[in-house]
């Protein structure tokens, strides 16, 4: 999701065209190669909204923001819940402001009674806040080819073992699915649980300690610290 905030372009003579141009703008080298999922035009919802997916696959949400709500980052991840999922975006919100300290929700809109597919009382759209991080996420009964899976993640980047620990033992719902801190909820929603000193590591490691580091990490379900600490402090740094 992107938003195109008039307020971020206050030193114009008209904000609201200014980021109404940009919009246009990205949306034009986007759409470049790609397919229109929503095609841009104005909706109830805003004066100014399109859904493109660009020619890797990605998808995205530009819509021109109403400057008198709450300022939100210009990108936000955007979870749509389909399939099986269709109906629990309201309960994964909920449940992911339970476990992640400093979080709350911006709002919820729910879907009116509509003659199309989705239901009335879902969630049509919202925003949350986890720890220092915006969210959407929405509801779709439509018929779409796509779902939650491996190839998007979102990563919570943990300063120790114990945080690492809390995460996962509250967020894993598949077992099989964990690898090397990777792990899956019960919304099919894919989380990486790595510790910052993994990163450190492997930024100012040797090339031996790296790959060392390495061989320890890919066998590994949840991550051991400590056992990535010993393995690379115990290989020589001129390697």
């Amino acid at each position: 999701m992107v938003n195109f905030d008039p307020l971020f372009f206050g030193a114009s003579d008209d904000p609201a065209a200014a980021a109404r141009e940009k919009l246009d703008e990205v949306w034009n080298k986007l759409v470049e190669g790609g397919s229109v999922l929503m095609p841009i035009d104005q909706y109830p919802f805003s004066q100014r909204y399109g859904w493109v997916m660009d020619r890797f696959s990605v998808s995205w949400q530009l819509i021109l923001t109403n400057p008198e709500g709450e300022p939100r980052p210009s990108i936000l991840p955007s979870l749509m819940f389909v399939g099986d999922q269709c109906g629990n975006a309201e309960e994964a919100i909920r449940f992911y402001c339970s476990v992640f300290p400093d979080s709350r929700i911006g709002g919820i809109h729910h879907y009116p009674e509509t003659p199309g597919p989705d239901k009335e009382g879902t969630v049509m759209f919202a925003d949350f806040q986890l720890s220092d991080s915006w969210f959407a996420a929405m509801d779709s009964a439509q018929a779409h080819q796509f779902g939650f899976n491996e190839a998007v993640s979102l990563l919570i980047n943990c300063e120790d073992q114990a945080e690492m620990d809390y995460f996962t033992q509250q967020m894993s719902a598949v077992p099989e699915a964990e690898q090397c801190g990777w792990i899956k909820d019960k919304f099919g929603v894919s989380w990486q649980i790595s510790p910052i000193a993994l990163e450190e590591m492997l930024i100012r490691g040797s090339r031996g300690q790296i790959d060392r580091v390495s061989q320890a990490l890919f066998p590994m379900k949840r991550i051991d610290l400590a056992a990535l600490e010993e393995v690379f402090n115990s290989a020589k740094a001129g390697d």
